[in-house]
């Protein structure tokens, strides 16, 4: 690799976690690390920069390297997202050396790199891709990383592997329950939560504490959808009030109340925090 690429690299980890503005040795290095180039399909690569209304098609790899969404298959709206917003949801569940996780969404592999990187030497990632010949590439672009298995399948309506974080790149109006049920005491969710298909998504982080699943809703996003979890049935959602949702439910486990913000088949968000 030329060692300008290698510079452009780093600049480029500066602006991404400068722009998420995170402060992180940990993921700086991660993404100054990490050939974007490597993880993605051949060229010519389709970058959507920043700030211009058309496409840029390039064979070049320094043109990767900024805050940019790289097109993957523009035909199945599948692209590799932009990296401040993954560098914010990668600061939020702050996946370290160990941690056990599952990735909802792996496109061909870069934000798997970057993941399995935070959780070196010890960590593990399965990374779920749907689409079959994603998965392909993705397990040849990951081939180097040893701690990662890439399944060709979906990740709803399947047990997961018991996991300190999950990584949910394809928007839901709701977790899958298989999700919740595979989160670790103290793990962390992080989703594009759509609960009201066509008015867009916003990122919610959900962790497990000792006395249930809190669930924050923070910034604006825009995913495709998870196959599976789209077409959920929706009982009752209150818009105005999504942004003040601070936990989860299980109906099962505890009836709506006053407080919901969105009630679903099983599950329901209230804005009344954990107890």
């Amino acid at each position: 690799m030329p060692a300008g690429i290698e510079t452009r690299r780093r600049a480029y980890a500066d602006a991404v976690t400068h722009a998420a503005g995170v402060a992180s040795p940990r993921l700086h290095a991660a993404f100054a690390s990490v050939p974007r180039e490597r993880f993605l399909a051949p060229p010519p690569w389709t970058v959507f920069e920043p700030g211009d209304l058309a496409p840029k098609v390039t064979f070049d790899p320094a043109d990767l390297y900024q805050d940019a969404l790289v097109a993957i298959d523009p035909a199945r709206r599948i692209n590799n997202g932009q990296p401040s917003l993954h560098a914010r949801w990668l600061a939020a569940v702050d996946p370290r050396p160990g941690d056990r996780v599952v990735q909802i969404g792996a496109g061909t592999g870069y934000y798997t790199a970057l993941l399995a990187e935070l959780v070196r030497p010890t960590g593990r990632i399965d990374a779920y891709e749907i689409e079959a010949d994603l998965a392909e590439i993705a397990r040849a672009n990951l081939r180097p990383y040893a701690d990662v298995t890439v399944h060709a399948a979906s990740a709803v309506g399947v047990p997961l592997p018991p996991a300190d974080v999950i990584y949910v790149s394809a928007a839901a109006s709701v977790p899958a329950a298989a999700w919740l049920d595979a989160l670790a005491p103290g793990g962390r969710l992080v989703m594009p939560w759509e609960p009201v298909a066509g008015l867009g998504g916003v990122t919610l982080l959900v962790r497990r504490e000792t006395s249930g699943f809190s669930a924050v809703p923070t910034t604006l996003v825009g995913f495709i959808p998870c196959q599976g979890l789209d077409e959920r049935p929706r009982a009752r959602v209150h818009p105005d009030a999504l942004l003040a949702t601070r936990s989860l439910w299980r109906v099962a486990e505890r009836a709506p109340d006053e407080a919901a913000t969105a009630v679903f088949t099983d599950l329901w968000f209230s804005s009344s925090p954990l107890g």
